[in-house]
């Protein structure tokens, strides 16, 4: 309960920090570069092939009850916006972006660059979390918009090329309505945020020395890749209770 408390205090004194202003110079560039460009390779072959074996087993599956492929890349396109993509990403990016994020801070707080900042009267906070959290949701929505039409991309090419399925069929964009992309877009912001607070978080309870900072870097993985997980159960809840026939 305690670490909670804490994590909602960085969490409350990030966005403090985003207007009182104070960060590097050049710094959220720098972080966008960081996590946007270093991730999108990384993203693009993931959810590339994530794309073409969801779409084969679908097809598969289809295949054996009805054999009517027609839906396939309707209700692909409508699941890959409102949930594929945006949480794909963010695992993704908890898992490059949040040991990076975690065992940079970390590295600084077990050899007192943290204490020398403060000494200097400069919020860690505002200095190492706020950039990084304004990069990552900015770019996490980039790449959640790159990741999900490669992933789209991909699956309607191996529909039709494994199945035979006319491509202007698959790729019907009739039935995606605004519902589908403001859900999407919410989590995508919701995951950028999270991860660099969670693992800003951990990389500031570092202590000792190397051993610290790895603990801190595993403890950000596994926060940053549940917070996403948990955060997409409740907005998705959250969403069909808003939003309602407008998913389904």
């Amino acid at each position: 309960m305690r670490g909670l408390i804490e994590l909602w205090g960085v969490f409350v004194s990030t966005i403090a920090g985003m207007i009182r202003g104070g960060r590097p110079k050049g710094e959220i560039v720098r972080q966008m570069h960081a996590i946007g460009n270093k991730s999108m390779l990384f993203i693009a072959v993931t959810l590339g092939f994530i794309g073409m074996v969801m779409i084969y087993q679908a097809c598969m599956q289809f295949n054996r009850v009805t054999g009517d492929l027609s839906q396939v890349g309707v209700q692909f396109i409508r699941l890959v916006t409102s949930d594929f993509a945006p949480t794909l990403t963010g695992m993704m990016l908890a898992t490059r972006v949040g040991a990076g994020i975690a065992a940079e801070i970390g590295s600084m707080k077990v050899t007192e660059q943290v204490d020398a900042l403060r000494m200097s009267g400069v919020l860690p906070v505002d200095y190492l979390i706020v950039p990084r959290f304004i990069a990552s949701v900015v770019m996490t929505v980039v790449l959640t918009t790159l990741g999900g039409a490669i992933m789209y991309v991909a699956g309607g090419l191996t529909a039709h090329y494994q199945f035979g399925v006319n491509l202007k069929i698959f790729f019907d964009l009739s039935l995606l309505n605004p519902a589908h992309l403001s859900l999407g877009l919410v989590k995508a912001v919701t995951y950028g945020a999270a991860i660099p607070v969670v693992s800003g978080f951990c990389g500031l309870r570092a202590k000792g020395s190397s051993e610290g900072v790895g603990w801190a870097t595993t403890a950000a993985v596994i926060g940053s890749s549940l917070a996403v997980l948990l955060l997409d159960f409740i907005l998705s809840v959250a969403g069909f209770f808003v939003l309602g026939e407008a998913l389904r």
